[in-house]
Order: C-alpha cells, then structure tokens, then sequence
C-alpha cells in the first residue's frame, strides 16, 4: 500500500488552491462589475460568485435573526463547545432588564460553564440543564425539556427550557430557549387546587357524585359516597357504567331505565327512584344530571348528583299521613256537628277515615249493656272475611278475654300494634298478612268515664302510629265520645218529646204525627184509615188499690199485650193515665174494623195480667173514627174518637163508631156477615139457571149458573144484598167453591139422567182468580169425572182481568189445557187492549148489557157492538149479548151476526129444577 504524500505539502497545495480560487474570483467580479451573482464553465456547472455568496448568507442570516426576535421565548444559539453564538432580542432584553447571580449571559460566553458553576437557588436545575445540553450535542438525545422556578424580587415566575440539536446527524451546536410559562403555572396550580378541592367536596359530602364521558358512557370519575349509598363500589361502577341499575327496586325498572337512556342523549334530567341495596334495605334516590358541552356546543360530559332521599322521603310520608289524619279530623269534627244519630255517626265517622284519612279499614265496635258483650255496628273498607274474623273473636267468650279490643275496653287506654302482621298479641296477624295490614290501633271512646265503645283504624304502613299521630287520633276518639254523649242526651229529650216514658210508646204528640202521615198515604192510595181510642175500665181501682207502681207495671203489660196483637208498635200510642190509642193505616172495607174491634175486646178481657202475685182480667171499651168520614185532620178524628168512646162508656156498649149511622151499619154487616156463614153451613144457598140462547137456530147452547140465597126467615134474598158481603168478608172463596161444585154436579147428573145437559157457565170473582192456588181448585173440581170439563165454562169479568194481565194469562192458560172454556165477562167495561186481547186464551165474550141497551138507542151504540161482534169474529171468538129483553134488540144482534144471546126475553134465571123440566127434558126437545 503506497503512502500518501507529506501533510504539510498537502496543506500547502490546498492553501495555493484557495489563493487560485480567491484571484480567480476577484476578477470574476471585476468583470462582471458586481452585476452578474452567477457565472458557469464550459460544461455548463453553475457557479455563485462570493459576493453573492456573502450576500445570500448574510440575508439567511438576517431572515434567521427576524424570525428569533419575532419569537417571544429567549432564545441562544450555542456550538458543539456549548459557547454563545447568538441569541435574540428577546434574550438581549431580558438580561437586560433581570439581575441574575449568573452574570455575562452575552455572546462569546460558555453557556455550559455558566450552569456547572451556578450555586444557590436554582442550582440543581442549572446543573441538570447543562447535563441535558451536553447531551443533545453529543446526540445521545435529541431534545429536552426542564421546568424551572426563576423568581425575581416582586414575583414568582417560572421557565420552561427546550433544547434542540443545531442539524440532524451530527449537531452543529444547539438551540436552546427559555420560555416564561409563569401564567401557565399559575393556572395549573389554580386548577390542581380547583381539583383539589372539588375532590375533598366530592369525597366529604353524602351525595354521590360522577362524571359521564357522553361519548361511550365511560365512567369518568365517581365519588366514595356512591359506595355508602348504593352498597357497592366505585370499581364496580367504573368497569361496568350501567351496573347502578341492577339495584333499581323492580317496581322502578322500567321507568328509571327509560329517563336514564334519555338522559343519555340530552345529558338532563331530574328524576327519583328506589335501590334495593344487597343488605335488603330499600333507598330512595333523586338524581340529577347536567350536560357539560365544549365550546362549539356539543355533549362531552355528563355530571351527575345521585342523593339519597330516604329520610326526606320518610319525612314527606310523615307530614301526608298527619295531614290525613288532620283531614280526617277535621271531616270528622264536620260530621259532628250535623249528624244526630249514633248509627249514621259510626258509618260516616268509619267512611271518613278510609276515603279520607287513607286507612285500610276501619270499624266501630260498642259494648251492649244488656248482653255485656262487644259488637261490631260500623265499618269501612273492610273484608267480609275479615269481619267475620273479627266478629267470630268478639263472640268468643275464650278468645276476646284477651283480644286487644277488650284491653282497650277494660284498661280504656288505646291499644296499638305497628307490626301487626308480626306482633304476638294481635289474634288474626295471618289475616292481616293476607290483607296487607301492618299497623292497628284501637282507640277507646270514654263517656263518662265509661268506655262505650272503640274506634279500630288498620293501616298498610309499618309503624304508622307514631306519637304525633296517636296525640291527633286520641284527640278524635274524644271528640267522638264527645258526640256519643251528646247524641244520647239529645235523643233523651227528643224520646221525652215524642215517648211515654213507662210503656215505651209513642205519646199523644208523636201519634198525631204519625196519624197525620198515614193519612196522606190514605189519600195517594184512595182507602180510609181508622183510630180506635182504647179506655181501660176499673183502672182506677187498680191504682188506687195497688198503689201507682202496681198500676204502672198493668199499663207495662198492657202495652205489650197491644204490641203484640197488633204486631207494631208503631201503631200504638199512650194518650193518658189509662187510655190507648191505635191507628189501622189501611182499611179497605169497614167490616174488617168490626172484626179486629170484636176480636180485640174478647181476647184482651180474657187475657190474665199478673200483678203482686195476683191475677187481674181488665174489660175494654173503644171509640172508633175513619178517615175521611170523621175528620180532616189527625187531631179531629182523635177528639171524635174522645167523644165517641165518652158515648160508649155512658151507653155502656162495648165500642161506638162516631156517627150512629156507622155504627148501626157496621153492625148490620156484621149482623148479615154471620147469617152468611150460617147459610154456608146449613146449605141455604141456591143455583138458579139462566139460558143462552143461538140467535139463529133459538136452541139453547148454555146457561149461567147465578148464586141465590134462600133464607128460610126472608126466603129469597136479592143478589146485590148479599154478594158485596161475601166479597168484603172473603166468603166468597168458600161460596164459590160450593157454587163450582155444586154446577158440576148438575151437569152430570143431568147427563146421567139422559137429559140434553148444556154447559153450565160459573162466575169467577176477583178474589177466586186472584188466589195462586185457584187452578188447583178447579182441578180437584172437575177431577170427579171425565166429562166434568167439557160441561163447564168460567166467566170472568174483563176488569178482573186486566188487574194483572200477565198472571191472568198464565192462570188462564193452564184452565184452557184442562179443557175448560173461557168467557170474558162484561166485556168493553174493562178498557182492554187489543195486544192483550189477541193473547187472552179465551172462547168467548160476553158484551155488557148497558151496551145492548145503548144499542137500540143510539148509532153511536150500535156502531160500538157492531164493532165488539166484528173485532170477536176476527179473533175467532163467540159472542154472547147480556140482558136481551126486547125483539128489537134480538132483531139487531142477528142483524150484526152475533152469535147468542141471554136475558128476560128468553127466560130469566130459574131453579135448577124448573131449568130441567123446561129446557131440558126430552119432550121439549122433541
């Protein structure tokens, strides 16, 4: 290997080049004048002649020193040897105006040598700076940076070093800068204080706070407190953003869960719900979010206040229930005021405290002081299985020994249990369980001292009878106590005012009243009434013998003794030492009054009254009035009564009517009631027969079979005397059953005896059809034969009818099927409708003899049974026409194609026998 030449012959070539190079140059600007910056050689190489050289490098330069000075950081330019090349305005102008201990920071200085040397403050800083500047030049590092205090006498400031290599591979030197970051300290340092106080906030306060990423609801930060009110912990939060939900109670789920994912998306919300923490305890929550938005308005975070409202809650709870027990109170106390009985004051008192005090139920229970047993007489809102529970302990005489009810009612203290589902001494806890009840209280109501009853409020919330609300509920028990006193003392007078003390019965005053509603009810309904004023005889030797208490216990027992026959005693009354009265609120016919008047002064003189170990028979007399025809007011009819009963004891009859013409009339049908009933009982009663007869043919088709009485004293007695008596007295029944049977048996024999046996028509009176077991009759009636039914017709009148349509029909209907025919009787009296008429099972009408009569006198007549015969016809119906006695009404009905007729033109009704011979033995026949 050859080697190279001498060094210093080398250098002197290079030195001779660069004097070439200088010459050649020079003349290059002479030439060229300094107007020409480039020139190029023959190979066309671009050469920059120096003094465009220098001046490019000086404009570099001074464009480099522009853009440091416009810089605001103090900024040195160091070599590889860390000396001071260069630095800019900014750096000039601070050693300027600064008295550092470190003196010279100017060009041409070793900035390294200056941090070795420095001392004091600020000198471990400058030791580590000239440290992280040796390193940049020797390009272990390509950049650092070092915050450092340079406090000046009047304020605290501090610096950030940055340190960049001068070149990329290997470096030319360095920059170095300083920048004056005192503000910024400033602010970091108020911000970590900021920070710092809101963490000590966020961490001693109860409520629990976070904060939201809005973008994918990462859990930025949560407070400690989160982990005292939810039973978790925040590292469960942070893992999982959404896992304070599972705790929602889940009667609260789906609406917690619904404004959350809104809140979500709007970053607001206000809402309360219930956690149900690991330990089982249930916690009310309010939450709060508000939404944290960046300068250009959008959603970043999410911050959020979670506080636990459980005893706010609890407190809002508490005043709701005192103010329903303050509205209780309250309506109670109302209710007070108005009412004036016990019952309808334990039912609203117990409505009131379920609809407005809020309890579940509530019930009223009172001592009978006969029975010395407690009974339930109001409720609310209670459980028919529940009553009965209640009201089984109640009976039991084992079981309410040691129920609370009757502590209440012996200690006459209030009984509560705010556990009841769960308390030992509550009887029926299953019960309660079942129902929802947790709290009970039974309050008791005091009169006199005396524990009358108690008040019994069931609640669904534990713990519900809390002292402030025992003060209220005690207060209401007395002033319901209160109202039971003065209820009673009120109803006092007011019995005083309207009762006979002794017996118990209503006094003059109260009958009055009552006679005087009874006669209003007389009116509406069009029936009379009647007052009967009851004297009792000897009274007065009674008292005077047995002293006033043996006469007062005879008019106890009187008083019984009338209640009891008149089975209310609300028609009774007291009027006086030894007088009576009794009002009959409804008298349809007088007769019945004679009765009841009959019967009671038997009955009651053979009735024993015991008194001092003796027996006594008293005797009555009576005074009788009827509304309308004795007076128009209740006071008239009972001084007419006076008066009439003042005859009676100076007449000496027994009872007196207060106008003769009563009394001889109601006598008189009392009288013929009993020459009835022996008529019945000696057979005196007849059938006569009248015929009907075929308008067109003459044949007779039917008769009517008409009751007559045969008194063997008067011999024949007129209809119209005795049937209304048989109808008042209700005889009838028995006369008619008689009259059927007896028709039935006619028939028969007559078609036994080979004669032309007609059918035989029997009336039906009102009280025959209106007895359920009329069918019943007929059947037994005609059962005696097979061709009973076909030989017997019913005639009911139209009227009777159509007093009940529908239990006609059904009656009807079931006489048709037994194969009985059916004629309506005085037919176009009764007002039928056509709809009824056309359901009626019925063969036959029968038209009304006032219209037969009209017939003959009148178009208008003659059009009507024109119309009758049409409309009959066209139901397929028979007609019969009643009360025919003349030919011209004959003439007229063929005319109108009626189809029979019955009356004196033919013949009037006959004996049964002279009915035989005369229409139907064989030779007239023949």
């Amino acid at each position: 290997m050859n080697s190279g030449p001498p060094a210093e012959d080398a250098n002197e070539e290079i030195i001779a080049l660069i004097e070439s190079l200088n010459r050649a140059s020079q003349r290059l600007e002479e030439l060229t004048a300094g107007e020409v910056d480039t020139v190029s050689d023959s190979s066309g190489r671009i050469f920059l002649l120096q003094s465009a050289q220098e001046h490019l490098r000086l404009s570099e330069a001074a464009k480099q020193t522009a853009i440091l000075n416009a810089l605001p950081a103090n900024i040195a330019l160091l070599n590889t040897q860390g000396m001071i090349i260069s630095v800019n305005q900014a750096w000039r102008q601070f050693a300027s105006e600064n008295t550092y201990p470190y003196t010279g920071f100017g060009i041409g200085l070793n900035y390294l040598e200056i941090c070795d040397s420095a001392q004091g403050e600020g000198a471990t800083e400058a030791h580590q700076a000239a440290q992280a500047i040796r390193s940049i030049l020797t390009g272990s590092i390509k950049s650092t940076s070092l915050e450092y205090p340079c406090h000046s006498p009047t304020e605290q400031r501090w610096f950030l070093m940055r340190v960049a290599p001068m070149g990329d591979d290997h470096p030319k030197g360095a920059v170095v800068m300083h920048m004056d970051v005192t503000a910024h300290r400033h602010i970091q340092e108020d911000l970590r204080a900021s920070e710092l106080r809101f963490r000590q906030m966020a961490e001693n306060i109860g409520d629990a706070f976070f904060l939201l990423d809005a973008d994918d609801s990462r859990m930025l930060y949560v407070s400690p407190a989160y982990e005292t009110v939810w039973g978790r912990s925040c590292e469960s939060l942070y893992q999982n953003p959404q896992s304070w939900l599972e705790a929602v109670h889940p009667d609260d789920q789906a609406s917690t869960n619904k404004t959350y994912w809104k809140a979500l998306v709007a970053g607001e919300a206000d809402f309360q719900f219930r956690i149900v923490r690991q330990d089982g305890s249930i916690r009310w929550i309010e939450m709060k979010s508000y939404p944290v938005r960046d300068n250009n308005g959008s959603l970043v975070r999410i911050a959020g206040l979670a506080k636990d409202i459980t005893e706010r809650k609890a407190a809002e709870a508490r005043i709701a229930y005192l103010n329903r027990v303050y509205a209780m109170l309250s309506s109670i106390n109302m209710l007070i005021v108005r009412v004036h009985d016990r019952g309808e004051l334990f039912r609203d008192a117990c409505r009131i405290a379920v609809e407005v005090g809020g309890f579940r139920m509530a019930m009223v229970i009172v001592m009978d002081s006969e029975l010395k047993q407690a009974i339930s007489v109001a409720s609310a809102g209670v459980d028919v299985g529940l009553l009965t529970a209640v009201e089984n302990i109640l009976s039991s005489s084992e079981k309410v020994k040691i129920s609370m009810v009757m502590r209440a009612f012996r200690e006459k203290i209030a009984v509560v249990s705010n556990d009841s589902q769960n308390d030992p001494k509550v009887l029926l806890g299953e019960k309660y369980a079942e129902l929802g009840i947790s709290s009970m209280a039974i309050l008791p109501l005091l009169v006199a001292d005396e524990a009358v009853g108690v008040l019994m409020l069931y609640a669904n919330e534990i713990a519900f009878f809390r002292e402030e609300e025992m003060t209220l509920l005690t207060e209401l028990a007395g002033d319901i106590a209160f109202a039971i006193d003065h209820i009673a003392k009120r109803e006092r007078l007011d019995y005083l005012a309207y009762y006979d003390e002794l017996t118990g019965l209503a006094n003059r005053r109260l009958f009055l009243e009552r006679v005087a509603q009874y006669m209003s009810s007389a009116i509406s309904g069009e029936h009379k009434l009647a007052v009967l004023l009851i004297d009792l005889e000897r009274f007065k030797n009674i008292n005077d013998s047995l002293g006033q208490l043996g006469g007062d216990e005879l008019l106890k027992q009187v008083a019984v003794w009338l209640t009891r026959n008149t089975g209310e005693s609300n028609l009774i009354a007291r009027m006086g030492a030894d007088h009576f009265a009794v009002v009959l609120p409804k008298v349809t016919k007088e007769v019945d009054v004679v009765r009841l008047i009959e019967k009671t002064i038997t009955t009651f003189l053979v009735h024993r009254f015991h008194l001092h170990a003796a027996v006594f028979r008293i005797a009555i007399k009576m005074g009788v009035t009827l509304f309308p025809d004795d007076g128009a007011s209740a006071d008239t009819l009972l001084r007419n009564a006076e008066a009439a009963l003042k005859k009676a004891k100076k007449s000496g009859e027994r009872y007196l009517f207060y106008t003769q013409k009563m009394t001889e009339t109601m006598a008189h049908k009392l009288s013929l009631e009993n020459q009835l009933r022996h008529a019945l009982e000696n057979e005196e009663f007849v059938l006569h027969y009248q015929p009907k007869v075929n308008l067109v043919s003459g044949k007779i088709t039917s008769a009517e079979a008409l009751i007559r009485w045969n008194d063997p004293r008067t011999g024949l007695v007129p209809p119209a005397r005795f049937i209304p008596i048989l109808e008042e007295t209700g005889l009838i029944n028995e006369v008619g059953r008689w009259a059927l049977h007896k028709a039935i048996d006619d028939y028969l024999r007559w078609h036994k005896a080979g004669l032309a046996a007609v059918r035989i028509a029997v009336n039906v009176s009102p009280l025959q059809l209106r007895d359920r077991g009329f069918s019943g009759q007929i059947l037994r009636a005609i059962d005696i034969h097979t061709q009973a039914p076909s030989g017997l017709e019913l005639e009911i009148t139209e009227s009777l009818i159509m007093d009940d349509v529908k239990h006609s029909i059904a009656s009807l209907q079931t006489l048709r099927a037994m194969g009985i025919s059916i004629a309506i009787d005085d037919f176009g009296t009764g007002f039928s409708s056509l709809s009824y008429l056309s359901r009626l099972p019925v063969d036959a009408l029968k038209i009304d003899r006032s219209f037969v009569i009209e017939m003959t006198e009148s178009t208008a007549g003659l059009s009507l049974v024109s119309t009758i015969i049409n409309l009959a016809h066209s139901l397929k119906l028979k007609v019969v026409a009643e009360g025919v006695e003349t030919e011209e009404q004959a003439n007229l009905l063929r005319e109108l194609h009626c189809d029979e007729m019955q009356g004196y033109l033919f013949s009037k009704p006959v004996p049964s026998e002279i009915f035989e011979y005369k229409f139907l033995s064989p030779k007239l026949q023949g």
